[in-house]
């Protein structure tokens, strides 16, 4: 049989809607636009069309692209801040508590379902009405909740409850359905999808807006459009690594790592060993001593002196005292979809709803984000970012090119510890030369200032001690832990299509044959 493509996603109708697309004869953005809708139905604590997220796509013919549909910052037109619905919501983890902002004031303009259908556009094959069918087929007929997603609704349970709006959307039980969704993903598919989208807007504007607690305008409605980027280029060894460029900011302290990794010697025979992961956590220190030292105004400020760091063409000098480190905990409500297709595209996207506002949309069913209630997406404070200001974030959408050819795919969910956890899949594949199911399950570690975190089962002998000893403060996971993201990946090399789900995540893989 021929082998249509592969994709690795978070949850297994995801998978399926955009393996049913391969199957059709689209493309990998048919595929994983498919999927990134479907993701919105059945995986919707972690992601909504009232989120916000990024794509990397290409194939050596057509070259590479980012599009970039995260979160901006509303406001425009208002000569002064309203009474502001915002308020701490602290959820239970069982070891750890973490507070988080709600409200219609936590939610910043989203970019998901322009962002989706802009790349459809693009570069799409298909049409629109095939690529949507799965997604509201779910959302109308009801959908078998994954015990992962179940898991993610009990530990935000009192943000699901925040609302009437939100709380009948999420009814305790194996199945669920979403007919408002339903019905309006079938109309985004008919024969004017642009009438939906202005429903949407002008639906966001009216529930969202100053008179309600919120800072969505109609000016910002209008306004807020996609954004095409270059991707951030980084050589290692025999491969270029494109990822998220700036004023993200997971794409280049990936990159540093790997200019850091570069100068280390990495022997196959080490793979877990305590030198192996000392050599990592030095890695993952010097990462978050470089964000620590002004990296998140480089961002904005000076972009391209961050692209020309990690091309190797500027020297990293980057190691001054910083500023105070932030510990960061925050539960990383995002999921990642990557596509490979037999005819050479490859297509990684992240997107997120944060762990969204409590409200939503009520004649849409759909969960608004809560982007300006983040503290790691907020270094400033909340409220400081000025109008249209296009917010920053840890998603990390990667490929890995053999000459110009995609060879891997890859991305994960994870707050902060997203930029960790695709540096340490690199490193196990590209450096260690790991198969990609191991590469992407083997234990993890993250550093965020003087703190570190580390998963301890499938480490080497010794390894956990060491690591314990030069860390005194550490947090060791007993078990591999959602904390660390959840990376999906697939691949093509000359043995074929490979691909790999985080298993922290439930990770699946279908190859659409």
């Amino acid at each position: 049989m021929t082998t249509r493509g592969i994709i690795a996603a978070s949850e297994s109708h995801s998978a399926a809607a955009g393996a049913r697309l391969l199957r059709l004869g689209g493309n990998a953005i048919d595929a994983i636009v498919a999927a990134k809708f479907a993701a919105t139905v059945t995986e919707w604590p972690l992601t909504s069309l009232g989120g916000g997220g990024v794509c990397l796509w290409g194939s050596a013919r057509e070259g590479y692209r980012v599009l970039d549909f995260f979160g901006e910052a509303p406001g425009r037109g208002l000569d002064k801040q309203p009474a502001l619905d915002f308020a701490p919501v602290t959820v239970d983890f069982g070891q750890t508590t973490q507070v988080f902002h709600v409200g219609k004031a936590a939610t910043a303009i989203p970019g998901e379902l322009v962002g989706l259908i802009e790349l459809h556009r693009l570069a799409g094959r298909l049409p629109l009405r095939d690529v949507v069918a799965p997604a509201a087929g779910w959302a109308r007929d009801g959908f078998l909740v994954s015990r992962q997603i179940a898991m993610m609704a009990a530990l935000i349970a009192p943000i699901l409850a925040w609302s009437p709006s939100v709380s009948r959307l999420f009814v305790a039980g194996e199945r669920l359905t979403n007919p408002a969704l339903g019905d309006f993903l079938h109309a985004l598919g008919g024969v004017h999808p642009e009438r939906q989208v202005a429903r949407y807007w002008a639906s966001l504007a009216d529930q969202f807006g100053p008179t309600h607690g919120g800072l969505i305008t109609v000016q910002d409605c209008a306004a807020y459009a996609p954004v095409l980027r270059e991707p951030l280029r980084v050589p290692f060894g025999a491969y270029s690594v494109l990822t998220n460029p700036p004023p993200s900011a997971g794409g280049g302290l990936i990159g540093i790592g790997l200019r850091v990794a570069e100068n280390l010697a990495f022997g196959r025979d080490a793979f877990q060993s305590p030198a192996h992961q000392m050599a990592v956590a030095t890695i993952l220190a010097t990462v978050s001593d470089f964000r620590q030292a002004g990296y998140d105004e480089r961002l904005h400020g000076d972009p391209e002196s961050i692209r020309a760091l990690v091309a190797g063409t500027d020297r990293p000098g980057f190691l001054a005292p910083g500023k105070a480190p932030r510990e960061e905990n925050a539960l990383g409500s995002t999921t990642h979809i990557s596509v490979i297709d037999a005819e050479g595209m490859a297509a990684s996207m992240t997107t997120s709803n944060g762990e969204g506002c409590g409200h939503a949309l009520p004649d849409l069913g759909i969960h608004l984000n809560n982007f300006l209630g983040e503290d790691d997406i907020n270094p400033a404070g909340f409220h400081r970012l000025s109008p249209g200001t296009r917010m920053s974030t840890m998603m990390s959408p990667t490929l890995v090119l053999d000459g110009d050819r995609p060879c891997l795919a890859l991305g994960s969910g994870g707050s902060n510890r997203i930029r960790s956890a695709i540096l340490q899949a690199l490193l196990n594949l590209l450096s260690y030369h790991r198969p990609l199911d191991e590469a992407i399950n083997a234990p993890r570690l993250h550093v965020e200032g003087r703190k570190l975190w580390f998963e301890s089962d499938g480490l080497g002998p010794g390894t956990a001690d060491r690591l314990q000893q030069a860390w005194p403060d550490a947090t060791r996971f007993d078990v591999n832990s959602m904390f660390f993201g959840g990376v999906n990946a697939v691949a093509h090399f000359e043995g074929g299509y490979r691909g790999a789900g985080d298993r922290r995540r439930g990770g699946v893989v279908v190859v659409a044959d």
